[in-house]
């Protein structure tokens, strides 16, 4: 299932009190839809949703269904490392009206492939939402194989995955042997025009928030087949992806919406804003 070329994982907006802001997220979304995003994830990591509860959770699904009213779809983050709780969640998430639920590959757990495929059945197999798996390994600790993933994508509403782990040799594979309206998305906006390449579908992104509409004019050269002018736009906008992971996300990306007038607050504890330092050299690369 095709949920557009670019799918921006949303930062959630916070008051000075640490509280979910929701004149700000009505702020931010309208930005995103006209920066180039087709799809907006949220509640996921960039979301910062080990922080969010499920009461946010719910609060922030209904919030953004009813702001975005049908014009992009939303994918909720609903996944965890409970099988039971992802359940609940996403059996609310659905009564939200949000148009997809994305389940992230359990973390600290450490279960192998087989608990992976059993996880991912028996959420699926509870709701007739599109599901988008989400692999990444440096956050979950385990890596999904393409083999589990080719597996799933037989279940009729596991429709996509975001793969994030760095693997292209891994995602070709996927690619290779779905069917062909299984999508997969790049979970790494340095590797959105590697991906388009070896037959992916597009980014879910974090860059987009900044850069959504160079991000989209450098797919569009790609996929019209100018792949000089997609290579160049990528070298361009390289630097920027990358500068917004010199810390741990999404603290450089909320502090480079400020700085494009788009105050989306600072960040929950674990997390910490920026260094003086870190500000100032992000500030530099996006001037």
């Amino acid at each position: 299932m095709n949920f557009g070329r670019v799918l921006t994982a949303m930062v959630t907006p916070f008051d000075e009190n640490g509280a979910i802001d929701f004149d700000k997220t009505t702020i931010l979304i309208e930005h995103l839809l006209k920066n180039g995003t087709d799809g907006l994830i949220v509640s996921g990591t960039t979301g910062e949703s080990p922080t969010l509860t499920y009461e946010e959770k719910i609060a922030l699904f209904k919030h953004v269904v009813k702001v975005v009213d049908k014009r992009i779809p939303v994918i909720a983050g609903t996944g965890s490392n409970n099988t039971h709780d992802s359940i609940t969640l996403t059996k609310a998430a659905e009564t939200c009206g949000v148009d997809g639920i994305m389940l992230v590959v359990p973390y600290y757990n450490k279960t192998d492939q087989r608990g992976l495929y059993a996880h991912f059945t028996t959420i699926a197999n509870e709701t007739s939402l599109p599901i988008m798996l989400y692999n990444i390994p440096g956050r979950s600790g385990i890596n999904m194989t393409a083999e589990t993933v080719i597996e799933l994508s037989k279940v009729d509403n596991i429709v996509s995955v975001k793969e994030a782990s760095g693997d292209l040799d891994q995602a070709t594979k996927i690619i290779a042997e779905t069917d062909e309206t299984f999508t997969v998305y790049s979970g790494d906006d340095g590797l959105t025009i590697p991906m388009l390449a070896i037959g992916g579908d597009g980014i879910v992104s974090v860059a987009s928030h900044i850069i959504g509409l160079e991000m989209q004019d450098m797919i569009q050269a790609f996929l019209r087949g100018d792949h000089k002018e997609a290579a160049t736009r990528h070298q361009a906008l390289l630097p920027i992806m990358n500068g917004l992971f010199q810390a741990p996300s999404p603290a450089p990306v909320k502090a480079a919406l400020k700085m494009k007038g788009i105050d989306c607050g600072g960040v929950r504890l674990p997390l910490v804003e920026l260094t003086q330092e870190s500000y100032d050299a992000l500030e530099q690369l996006l001037k």
